[in-house]
């Protein structure tokens, strides 16, 4: 079946409280959604933001977001009065972008104050236990990991440079800058803490475990909360025909939950630290490649385990999506690596992932799986085969499209094929108004004369030309359809500042965006339910 539908992150919706939340805009943008035909939702990946507030990098695969809790919710489920959750003048200054640093000390703050109320009243108190069991897998660990990196870095703040500073200093001076050493020692990246507690020690565990516990409550509310408002908010999509497209990105944070308690799965020294990291060579976005930073996974014990850790990961996210895209599907048929301490990931080496047997063993057990692959980037006979032995969708960028002739692959008369997922653009891409700005005068001319078009509305331009191609699904982000200059892009990879920060604002969204997708969408057989007037 033919279907459309818009990408946006749950961050970039309005709100007052600083980021975009849950709440009322939530359920306004699925009406939005439904009002212009659209039947796919598209979002990245929901975890627990880390430094850098980057939702490909997060302190558990398993744990959602606390940050885009909905306060408002919250009030009318009475666990935070009127007066708890006034928001900060500053977030009504520029409501155009996500002020991280204030947001998650504001979001922490009020909900500190629910998870007080929460005690009180005890009426969510069995719901509550009820998801600390069925969680519990990853929940205790998760829990006692942000437990334990609030305490350290709460004691070092103030310490200075003392002897486990120096210590750490030392172990690692050969492999990280002094920038670095401060911002992982005094951030308390789970390798710097006491010997005991980053092994796991199991006296160590019982004993944190016993000192932190309300921290370790606090940090299972947390999540009890965001499970709870996303799954009211996913099953108002379903009844309204959306279905919810998420993101698994392949690797997973040095810093956090999954690392620290299950260090086995992770090429990692005794340490702690990363034999070697994730990233790719230079590309299309870098000329120096994308030094990601993640360790890469010890293929050989997962696969001893029957790939158990991946089977649980996709099954929970599965829990909270309906589609799934996997983030840099091309790793599991090879994977850059590039060794720890190195500035940039030029120097690397490709290695062989775990390839078709991988997806064999996850469909074995959970079925058929309904998955795309991000096959963007430097893509090999190899990858190609492999997605088309799993027969998964690919991915096509049209912004992609006009930077050589006729041939180019992202060029819908060039589709072998119409099982892929065509974008104007993603998230990594600048804006479709901003591409066309900044592209070349050869692109311009070649784009315009593509589509026989003026170049002056290319936004739009580019929707209709998706829209009208042969591919089975087509994304909009919704940057292009409020047409948004280049100011506004989500994410530019290479760049380690100012990203993750985009949002639109109330009003921005219009009847009249709606009724033009809902024509298109229409006119090129991706919704049946649109009526002329």
């Amino acid at each position: 079946m033919r279907k459309s539908g818009i990408l946006v992150h749950p961050t970039s919706f309005p709100s007052p409280y600083g980021i975009g939340d849950l709440g009322n805009t939530a359920y306004s943008f699925i009406d939005f959604l439904k009002l212009s035909g659209q039947k796919l939702w598209q979002i990245l990946p929901l975890g627990y933001t880390s430094y850098g507030d980057s939702p490909y990098q997060s302190f558990s695969t398993f744990a959602g977001n606390p940050f885009i809790i909905s306060p408002e919710i919250l009030k009318k489920e009475g666990l935070l009065f009127e007066n708890d959750a006034i928001a900060p003048e500053e977030f009504s200054k520029n409501q155009n972008k996500v002020d991280y640093g204030n947001v998650i000390t504001y979001k922490l703050n009020i909900l500190k104050k629910a998870y007080n109320n929460f005690k009180k009243l005890k009426n969510l108190e069995a719901q509550y236990n009820e998801f600390c069991i069925e969680n519990e897998k990853w929940l205790n660990d998760f829990a006692l990991f942000l437990a334990l990196k609030n305490h350290f870095i709460n004691e070092r703040k103030n310490a200075g440079k003392t002897k486990e500073y120096t210590k750490y200093q030392n172990a690692n001076k050969k492999l990280l800058t002094d920038s670095q050493i401060d911002d992982f020692y005094y951030g308390a990246v789970w390798n710097s803490w006491p010997a005991e507690i980053a092994k796991r020690e199991p006296d160590a565990v019982k004993k944190w475990a016993a000192l932190l516990k309300e921290e370790i409550d606090f940090y299972s509310f947390g999540q009890f909360i965001f499970f709870r408002q996303w799954h009211a908010l996913k099953d108002y999509a379903n009844k309204n025909g959306i279905e919810i497209i998420g993101d698994i990105p392949i690797f997973v944070a040095m810093d956090s939950a999954d690392t620290w308690s299950s260090p086995q799965q992770f090429c990692l020294k005794n340490s702690g630290e990363p034999t070697s990291v994730a990233g790719v060579p230079p590309d299309y976005f870098s000329a120096t490649g994308q030094l990601w930073g993640n360790p890469l996974y010890d293929w050989q014990y997962h696969k001893k385990t029957g790939y158990r850790w991946w089977k649980d990961r996709i099954k929970s996210t599965l829990k909270l999506v309906d589609i799934l895209r996997i983030d840099h599907f091309r790793g599991f048929e090879s994977y850059w690596s590039v060794k720890y301490g190195k500035p940039t990931a030029i120097e690397g080496a490709w290695l062989k992932g775990p390839g078709a047997e991988f997806f064999s063993e996850i469909e074995a057990e959970l079925g058929k799986l309904p998955i795309i692959a991000e096959d963007l980037g430097i893509i090999t006979e190899k990858v190609t085969k492999l997605r088309e032995t799993v027969g998964f969708p690919g991915m096509k960028v049209l912004q992609f499209g006009f930077d050589s002739l006729a041939e180019n692959d992202h060029l819908p008369h060039n589709f072998k094929d119409s099982n892929l997922v065509l974008y104007t653009g993603t998230h990594d891409n600048d804006t479709s108004r901003g591409w066309y700005e900044k592209a070349s005068e050869g692109e311009k001319d070649y784009f315009r004369r593509y589509l026989n078009v003026s170049g002056n509305d290319a936004a739009w331009d580019l929707i209709r030309l998706e829209m009208s191609s042969a591919a089975q699904t087509v994304i909009v982000p919704i940057w292009d359809v409020i047409n948004l200059g280049g100011e506004n892009r989500m994410n530019t990879p290479g760049v380690a500042s100012g990203n993750w920060q985009f949002r639109y604002t109330q009003g921005m969204l219009t009847d009249e965006m709606a009724k033009g997708l809902n024509y298109l969408s229409s006119l090129y057989g991706r919704n049946f339910e649109y009526k002329e007037g």
